[in-house]
């Protein structure tokens, strides 16, 4: 009887052990599957053209709007087409990615290493480079919809605020004279002829005062600068336009 319950207990622990194993190796092979499902080690050449295409679309879209709303100094075709390139070789790079686990691997390791040190001296042209970025990704990952839907808004919204974003031109105005007197009345007239101004700059030496200013004018017109000009103990003055990135 005793050996009867013994070799009971036996193969109710070996039947318990058996289920444990094949539960754990289940496990084991749903984790393996769910992972190894993701990735593809055959690429269609349709999938990839459509890929490239939509990539291609979505990078001359951000480099027309670059080009329509530039309000920078100096225009640079350069980095322009290299935004459509960015937009098609991330695009190729995630397609890699997701076709192969191994690989996937290596680029994350290898990509960690680039340094790109070309200096950016525009906000907005770091919001081009981000944005031509993650339009590749998310194009070469497969969402095609998210991609042309994401960047048409993200247009939109660049071209009202950027483009319509810059209301009164800033110039900005020099002046030399002679000591402070020739400053206060040079304050005085300024207050009458643009529509504000600000001092910058001032730099004082022995028999000359220089000021920086920027102002905003109310007519677009420099005349004023030929009445500063006529003022006693003026030396110079120069109008100078340039793009300013601040309000005062």
């Amino acid at each position: 009887m005793e050996t009867t319950t013994t070799a009971a207990a036996a193969t109710t622990a070996t039947t318990a052990t058996t289920q444990a194993t094949e539960a754990s190796t289940s496990f084991s092979d749903i984790i393996k599957n769910s992972v190894m499902s993701n990735f593809t080690s055959d690429i269609s050449i349709s999938k990839i053209l459509i890929t490239l295409g939509v990539a291609f679309l979505i990078g001359f879209f951000i480099y027309t709007l670059y080009k329509r709303i530039f309000s920078g100094v100096l225009y640079s075709k350069s980095f322009n087409v290299s935004l459509i390139g960015m937009t098609m070789v991330t695009a190729m790079v995630i397609i890699a990615i997701n076709s192969n686990l191994v690989l996937s691997l290596g680029m994350v390791g290898a990509l960690s290493i680039v340094r790109f040190r070309t200096p950016i001296k525009d906000p907005t042209d770091l919001i081009f480079l981000f944005w031509a970025a993650v339009a590749g990704i998310v194009a070469g990952a497969g969402f095609y919809t998210l991609a042309v839907i994401g960047s048409v808004v993200v247009g939109l919204v660049l071209f009202f605020f950027v483009k319509g974003g810059s209301v009164e031109q800033p110039y900005l105005l020099v002046v030399n004279c002679d000591n402070e007197a020739t400053e206060k009345e040079i304050h005085s007239r300024l207050g009458k002829l643009v529509k504000r101004y600000n001092v910058k700059q001032k730099t004082v030496t022995r028999g000359n005062l220089e000021m920086t200013i920027e102002i905003r004018l109310r007519d677009q017109e420099g005349a004023f600068v030929n009445q500063l000009s006529e003022l006693a103990g003026v030396k110079n003055a120069v109008l100078i336009s340039y793009s300013g990135d601040y309000v005062s």
